[in-house]
């Protein structure tokens, strides 16, 4: 998505303590100088706008260049300053995609304000983990029917032991046909997820089935889904003890909690 960049741009404005912040006597000159910051990569200049320890709470993998350039290039199509009272924001591109961090007007001037974007921030990392979740269910119905056709069942795991071909995915070589499942299902350290998402077979006596829950239930997501060989996807709110009430589950058999996504 367009706004990788701001998973990585954003989501450090959570701290607890209000930097000493750049401030200015329009929200315009303020968007601009942030623009401007990031297109230079200026480290000074997002300090001063943003504050000292901006990159205290970026993700591991940094910044995605790409998201960067994408950003710059819809700004350069359309960009507008939309004020609403005593909060601005910055709209870019055709699409009208609106910068999660507001600028706040204090006593005579304008500034980011950190605090009021955390909310919004989190919320649209959890959206995106949701959809994340719900595309790796559908990808990991293509699979398991890629599965069946090589071996003429279905399969009962998704990481193949050592060795074998016996899961959804497994190592190979270069030049070798590539595993149904890609190594996103099986995350290098133990415990991250996929999007902030975990998955788990579930035994379907028609099929085959699949279960994923978040990682921290209100951070990482919200919603549970599962899916079956029918490709329909159910979601459920399973609040903060969603770890153990998906555990608890043996079998696909959706009951009257789970509704159907939209397709």
């Amino acid at each position: 998505m367009k706004m990788k960049l701001f998973s990585g741009l954003v989501l450090f404005m959570v701290s607890a303590i209000v930097q000493a912040q750049q401030h200015f006597s329009t929200p315009e000159q303020a968007t601009d100088a942030l623009v401007t910051a990031i297109s230079e990569q200026n480290e000074t200049a997002m300090i001063n706008l943003l504050g000292e320890d901006w990159r205290d709470f970026m993700p591991p993998e940094g910044v995605d260049p790409d998201a960067v350039d994408r950003f710059l290039r819809d700004w350069k199509v359309s960009h507008n300053t939309v004020v609403n009272g005593t909060i601005a924001h910055l709209v870019v591109g055709d699409s009208n995609w609106q910068l999660p961090i507001p600028v706040i007007k204090t006593a005579d001037s304008w500034r980011f304000d950190m605090q009021e974007a955390a909310e919004e921030i989190l919320t649209r990392e959890v959206g995106r983990n949701e959809l994340a979740a719900i595309e790796a269910l559908h990808a990991y119905v293509d699979a398991q029917q890629s599965y069946y056709a090589l071996n003429q069942k279905y399969a009962q795991k998704i990481v193949s032991a050592e060795g074998k071909k016996d899961g959804l995915y497994w190592p190979v070589a270069p030049g070798e046909a590539p595993s149904p499942l890609g190594p996103a299902f099986s995350p290098k350290e133990p415990g991250t997820g996929y999007h902030g998402y975990r998955f788990r077979i579930l035994p379907d006596s028609n099929g085959f089935a699949m279960i994923a829950w978040p990682v921290t239930y209100g951070q990482t997501g919200v919603m549970s889904f599962v899916i079956n060989q029918d490709d329909r996807v159910y979601q459920a709110n399973l609040g903060t003890d969603s770890q153990h009430k998906v555990q608890a589950i043996a079998t696909y058999h959706p009951d009257k909690h789970w509704q159907p996504v939209a397709p």
